[in-house]
């Protein structure tokens, strides 16, 4: 599983936890952190001057083909999807050739530790990810200070995106 921190504090620190717990139930996963990743802000003209796409992009979409599921864990910025995914999605959407190959059926786990309530950033990825034809978990993970994430929620989630895509080779 390709699990996605969109932030560098305490939502990499939660994909890091789903990590571990994927390690335990005998699963490969790879945790990307999209704030290191780096990836230039997604506009055409950007398109166009890498020739269609990003390295960082296309070992993106290697990894998410590989592995065949997707963890997101993202705060909520303004009610909505952090920055740094939507602009990974964005770039994935259109850099990765067919986006519609890369998402269809794709089983997705959506998570947030957020300052705020985080429901809007799940309700909005789970828009999002539906929207690019992905099988998103009905259960989600939703964390603060106040709020710590659930390990049994952690385990029942790994368990269920798995159960839900045949196994496949870590990208080599």
């Amino acid at each position: 599983m390709l699990i996605l921190a969109a932030s560098n504090g305490h939502n990499l620190v939660l994909a890091s936890r789903v990590a571990q717990e994927a390690q335990l139930q005998g699963h490969v996963c790879h945790v990307v952190d999209l704030v290191a990743l780096g990836l230039p802000l997604y506009t055409p003209a950007a398109e166009a001057a890498g020739g269609g796409g990003h390295p960082g992009v296309d070992e993106l979409a290697h990894q998410l083909r590989a592995l065949g599921r997707l963890w997101v864990c993202a705060p909520e910025y303004n009610g909505s999807l952090p920055p740094t995914l939507n602009n990974a999605l964005a770039w994935l959407s259109r850099g990765s050739g067919d986006f519609r190959e890369l998402f269809s059926g794709l089983p997705v786990a959506l998570a947030s530790h957020s300052g705020g309530g985080g429901q809007k950033v799940l309700s909005a990825m789970r828009l999002q990810f539906a929207h690019l034809g992905c099988s998103v978990l009905g259960r989600e993970l939703l964390s603060s200070g106040q709020k710590p994430a659930n390990p049994a929620s952690i385990t029942a989630m790994v368990a269920e995106l798995h159960r839900l895509a045949p196994a496949v080779a870590p990208p080599g």
